[in-house]
C-alpha cells in the first residue's frame, strides 16, 4: 500500500517569512509611506464587517444578477405573447425564458463587470435570440405544423427580443452605475511596479466603477518617489488588517497571481474574507492560463480587466466523493477487522499498553484533526509533533518496522474516512510544525488543503513518500486537486491496492 504519513525530505530553498503568512519586500525608503493602523474608514453610514473565515467564502453579491436574469426573462416572455395567436402554447412561455436565460449564462452574459454596455453584449445577444427562436420554430414545425411559424414571424420574434433585451440591460446598467458613484465599495490595488499606481489612480478618478481604492498591496519593493495618498502595504499582516478594518469587498490584481507566490499568497487572504478579485492589465500584456477569460471583454478606463472566478465547485460530484469515501471506509473496516485484531494484538505483545497512535493532523481548509494509526514505537518512546522522521528508529520494534512497511498501521485511518475527517484519496496530511514550515518556503503548498487530506493519493502512488521531496508531492497533489474526477479517484485506489498486493516495501 502506498500510503505515508511521514514527512518528507525538505528539498527546497531557504524560507524568510514567518510561518502565519508570506514575506513581503523589505522596509522601502523613509519617503514611502506604510501601513498604519486606521487605513481609510469606510465610506457610508454604514459598512459590513469582514469575517475571518476559515473555509473560503466566495463573493456573494447576486445585486446585479437577479436584475439581468428578470430582465432577460421579461423579454422573452413578452416577444412570446406577441407571436401570432395559438401559435405558442402559454405553457411553453416559461420554458422558453429559462432556455434563454440558459444560453446567456453559457455565454457569460451574468458573469461580473466592471464597465457593463449593452451595446457590446449586442452580438451574443442577437446569437442567443436566434438559436431560441429558431429552436422554437423547428419544434412547432414538427410537433405541430399547421401552427409553425413562418420567416417573417420568426424575424420579428428575434428582434424584437434583441430589443427588449438590450433596453433592459440598457437601464440597468445605468441605474448600477449611479448606484455604484453613490455608494462605492472599498478595494485594495494588488501587484509590483508602476502599473499598479496607475490602476488606483484610475479608480480614484473614475467614481462610475464603483471601486474606492483604500490602500496599494505592492508585492516587490517599491520604487523611489512619491506613492501618493494611499498607504502602501508591505507584508500580509498589513493586508489582511486593511481587508478588515475598511470592510474591503474587491481586490485588482495588476500581475497573474501565478507569476509570483507573494501575489499568489493574497489570493486566498481575499477569498477568505469574502472578496471578489480582478485582473487588470496596466501593460496590456498579461497572459492567464489556467482561468476563465471573460466574454465579452471588460476594461478599466483602457485597461484590460476580467475577473478572476472560482472553479466550479462540482457541489454533486463532491458529495458523490463523500458518499463514496464513507460507503467503502465502512466496508473496509468490517472486511479489515480480523487483520487490525491481529495487528492490535501484535502491538499489545510486543511493545505494551496503548495500541492506538493520535497525532494532531492539518485537514481540510487548514483545520485540525486527530490522526488515528498502530502505535509502532515502544510504549516509553513517542513521535514528537516537530520529528523529521521515525522511519529506521532504532526504537521500533520489529513489530512497529512490519507495520509501518506493510502500511498496516495506517488501517485505522479508516475510521478517520468515517468520520469525515479525511478521505480515501487525498493529500496526505501533516502536522501543523510543518505545515507551517512548509507553507513559507515551497509555492503551493498550502493550496493543498483545497481538498480533503486522504490515505492516499497521486503522489503516494509515483513513489513520493518517506524522505522524498516536499516541492515535487505539493506540485502532485495541486494537479490533482485541479485535474480531480471521481474517475482518477477509483484510478488512484486501484494503483494503491494493486500496490499493497504486490507488497512493495517502502517506509510509510
Amino acid at each position: 500500500m502506498t500510503m505515508d504519513s511521514a514527512p518528507a525530505r525538505h528539498t527546497g530553498q531557504g524560507g524568510t517569512g514567518h510561518a502565519g503568512g508570506s514575506a513581503f519586500a523589505p522596509a522601502a525608503p523613509a519617503e514611502t509611506r506604510r501601513a498604519v493602523t486606521a487605513i481609510h474608514p469606510p465610506r457610508g453610514p454604514r459598512a459590513d464587517r469582514a469575517r475571518a473565515a476559515v473555509r473560503p467564502q466566495r463573493a456573494r453579491r447576486r445585486e446585479g444578477v437577479t436584475a439581468l436574469l428578470t430582465a432577460d426573462a421579461l423579454a422573452a416572455a413578452v416577444t412570446a405573447t406577441t407571436l401570432p395567436a395559438g401559435t405558442l402554447p402559454p405553457e411553453a412561455v416559461l420554458p422558453a425564458a429559462a432556455l434563454l436565460t440558459a444560453l446567456h449564462a453559457q455565454a457569460g452574459l451574468y458573469r461580473p463587470r466592471l464597465a457593463p454596455s449593452a451595446l457590446r453584449e449586442l452580438p451574443a445577444l442577437a446569437g442567443r435570440a436566434v438559436v431560441l427562436w429558431a429552436g422554437a420554430a423547428a419544434l412547432l414545425a414538427a410537433a405541430a405544423p399547421p401552427r409553425a411559424l413562418g420567416w417573417s414571424a420568426l424575424l420579428g420574434a428575434v428582434c424584437l427580443q434583441v430589443v427588449l433585451a438590450c433596453a433592459g440591460r440598457g437601464f440597468l446598467n445605468q441605474l448600477r452605475r449611479r448606484a455604484a458613484v453613490r455608494r462605492p465599495v472599498s478595494a485594495l490595488v494588488v501587484g509590483p511596479g508602476e502599473g499598479t499606481g496607475a490602476v488606483a489612480a484610475a479608480l480614484h478618478g473614475r467614481p462610475e466603477y464603483g471601486l474606492r481604492p483604500v490602500g496599494i498591496a505592492d508585492t516587490a519593493a517599491p520604487a523611489d518617489g512619491d506613492p501618493g495618498q494611499l498607504p502602501v502595504l508591505a507584508t500580509h499582516e498589513d493586508v489582511r488588517r486593511a481587508v478588515i478594518q475598511n470592510s474591503v469587498r474587491e481586490a485588482v490584481f495588476t500581475c497573474p497571481p501565478e507569476a509570483d507566490e507573494r501575489t499568489a499568497s493574497l489570493v486566498r487572504l481575499f477569498h477568505d474574507h469574502g472578496c471578489r478579485l480582478w485582473l487588470a492589465d496596466p501593460a496590456g500584456t498579461a497572459k492567464v492560463t489556467g482561468m476563465r477569460v471573460a466574454q465579452p471583454a471588460d476594461q478599466l478606463w483602457g485597461y484590460a480587466v476580467q475577473p478572476m472566478l472560482p472553479r466550479p465547485s462540482r457541489p454533486l460530484e463532491r458529495a458523490a466523493k463523500r458518499a463514496i469515501d464513507s460507503c467503502l471506509a465502512a466496508l473496509a473496516l468490517l472486511a479489515a477487522a480480523p487483520v487490525m485484531g491481529a495487528c492490535a494484538l501484535a502491538v499489545r505483545l510486543s511493545d505494551g499498553p496503548g495500541v492506538i497512535f493520535r497525532q494532531e493532523r492539518v485537514g481540510l481548509y487548514g483545520r485540525p484533526f486527530t490522526l488515528l494509526k498502530f502505535r509502532t514505537l515502544r510504549a516509553d518512546e513517542h513521535e514528537s509533533a516537530t520529528r523529521w522522521t521515525v522511519a529506521g528508529d532504532r526504537s521500533m520494534s520489529p513489530v512497529g518496522s512490519f507495520l509501518r512497511k506493510s502500511s498496516l498501521d495506517e488501517l485505522p485511518q479508516l475510521w478517520n474516512v468515517v468520520r469525515g475527517d479525511m478521505s480515501l484519496v487525498g493529500p496526505r496530511p501533516e502536522r501543523p510544525f510543518f505545515v507551517a514550515k512548509f507553507s513559507t518556503v515551497h509555492p503551493g503548498y498550502e493550496a493543498r488543503h483545497r481538498m480533503p487530506v486522504g490515505i492516499t493519493g497521486l503522489a503516494q502512488i509515483n513513489g513520493l513518500r518517506g524522505d522524498t521531496s516536499i516541492e515535487d508531492r505539493a506540485r502532485f497533489d495541486n494537479h490533482y486537486i485541479d485535474t480531480w474526477s471521481l474517475w482518477q479517484d477509483l484510478w488512484i485506489l486501484a494503483r494503491t491496492a494493486a500496490s499493497f498486493f504486490r507488497f512493495r516495501l517502502g517506509g510509510s
